[in-house]
């Protein structure tokens, strides 16, 4: 493992691609109609459903879905849908702990190395 680790070279433009592949966002979706609407999960839940659908349909990123499109599905939804709806916004928001928010990486790093020692 430790020689294949050295002797990796990342593409970051590939590995973002990746990471935004696939409705990964679609659980920030979800978090997004309960937090900011105040939809019961469940809801939330047959909503982001049928966002996925409708992405499907048009051969799109949940990010890329037309805010008329989600507003078909609640009309409460506003642009500030799009502000959750990116990898990057999807890893910092998971802060509990051993979370993928840089802040909780890097305690689980320290933490590791003092461990480790």
């Amino acid at each position: 493992m430790a020689g294949m680790v050295a002797d990796l070279t990342p593409n970051a433009e590939k590995m973002a691609a990746a990471a935004g592949a696939g409705f990964a966002t679609a659980t920030d979706l979800a978090d997004w109609l309960v937090r900011e609407l105040g939809m019961p999960f469940r809801d939330a839940h047959h909503v982001t459903g049928a966002a996925v659908k409708r992405c499907e349909q048009l051969g799109c990123d949940l990010s890329a879905l037309p805010i008329a499109e989600l507003k078909k599905l609640d009309p409460r939804i506003d642009e500030g849908v799009y502000s959750v709806l990116t990898p990057k916004a999807s890893v910092e928001s998971r802060t509990s702990y051993g979370g993928t928010a840089p802040s909780q990486v890097r305690a689980q790093i320290a933490r590791w190395k003092e461990i480790l020692g």
